[in-house]
Order: C-alpha cells, then sequence, then structure tokens
C-alpha cells in the first residue's frame, strides 16, 4: 500500500471518529439517549468512544504496516521521546484538576443509587492548570501525539489526531461558552487555550 493511500485510510478513520463522537456528544444524541440510559449515558458515550479510538489505532497500524521508518537522527528521536514524556506528565497533571468519577460517568451512577442527580458538567475550573490554558488535557494530548512522530504512523496519527483536536476545541469552546455565559468569556480572553503563551487566569 502506498503511504498516500495509506493516510487516506487513516484520516477517514479518523474522520469516522470525529463524526461519531459529535454526534453521542451533541445535545439531539444525549436527548434521546439520555432518557434510555438515565445515570449510565456518559460511562457508555466514554465507553463507545474508547471502542471507536482503538479501531481507528488499528486501521491505522494496518494500513502503514511495512511502511519504511523515518529517517530521523538519533537527537530528534530523543527530542521527540522527551516530548512525549513531557506530554503524559502534562496529561496525569492535568487530570488531577478534574472530578475524574463525574469525567468517566461513575460518578453519576453512585449518585443515582442514593437518589441524587450528579450534574454532568462540574463548576467552571480556573486554578491549577486551567490558570494558565483552557484545555489543558489537550495540551497533554498534543505533545503525545507529536513526540510519537517517530514513524509513518505515528506521523500520520500526529497529523489527523491535531486535526481531531483542533476541530473537536472549536466547538467545545462553543458548548462551553453556553455552559457559563460571561464568565467563560472573561476566562477565555485572559487564558489561551491550548498552550501557555499569555496572561494567567489567578
Amino acid at each position: 500500500m502506498t503511504l498516500i493511500a495509506a493516510h487516506m485510510i487513516h484520516a477517514l478513520a479518523w474522520l469516522s471518529f470525529g463524526i461519531g463522537h459529535s454526534l453521542l456528544a451533541g445535545t439531539r444524541a444525549k436527548a434521546f439517549l439520555t432518557p434510555v440510559l438515565g445515570p449510565w449515558y456518559r460511562l457508555t458515550y466514554n465507553a463507545l468512544a474508547t471502542i471507536h479510538i482503538l479501531a481507528v489505532w488499528l486501521i491505522g497500524g494496518w494500513a502503514f504496516a511495512g511502511a519504511p521508518p523515518l529517517p530521523l537522527p538519533g537527537a530528534a528521536q530523543f527530542g521527540l521521546t522527551g516530548l512525549s514524556i513531557l506530554g503524559v506528565a502534562v496529561l496525569l497533571l492535568a487530570l488531577r484538576g478534574y472530578d475524574l468519577g463525574r469525567l468517566a460517568g461513575t460518578a453519576q451512577i453512585r449518585a443515582h443509587r442514593r437518589g441524587v442527580t450528579e450534574p454532568e458538567d462540574e463548576p467552571l475550573r480556573i486554578d491549577g492548570f486551567h490558570a494558565w490554558v483552557r484545555h489543558p488535557l489537550y495540551a497533554g494530548v498534543y505533545l503525545i501525539l507529536w513526540g510519537n512522530a517517530q514513524t509513518p504512523f505515528g506521523l500520520s496519527t500526529a497529523i489527523w489526531g491535531s486535526a481531531y483536536l483542533a476541530i473537536g476545541t472549536f466547538f467545545e469552546e462553543r458548548r462551553l461558552r453556553a455552559l457559563y455565559g460571561e464568565a467563560y468569556d472573561r476566562y477565555r480572553a485572559k487564558v489561551p487555550a491550548v498552550f501557555p503563551w499569555r496572561g494567567k487566569a489567578l
């Protein structure tokens, strides 16, 4: 298989993930599925997204099987590996600023069993990593993606994964502005989206 064909197949796989992810997260799908799934909606959504992204990874690995390695010097490989490690550290540290139970969907199930309704979204966070960037998890993922761009498959994953994140950030910003209103607009005016290049919230 040619590299162009492999990229096209991988891009289509990422496109399918982006469309599926957006449809499931959309208000129409949520309005339809929430009465059916109840407190299991978020956990089901995360499980389906995980299965889908694994399928994208497997398709990419198959498409680029046998592709010649990238001619990277040792220093470049060392630097990219360091970038990937930094990304993992950023991701893990940023996760500490979230309610992981609510993010995963398990908090909603536990609350339902107690007869309590757990809100889907957390209050607006502007502390920790959020004081420097609005989407610290995305920052970590970007670093991991490009740190692993050491093979044709890794480079393709970095390209199409970054395209997905950029588009996803646009729609996530619209959702957050609708959710938090003027408070988010003020926060957005001070703090950049992904990489800390200007201002601080606190």
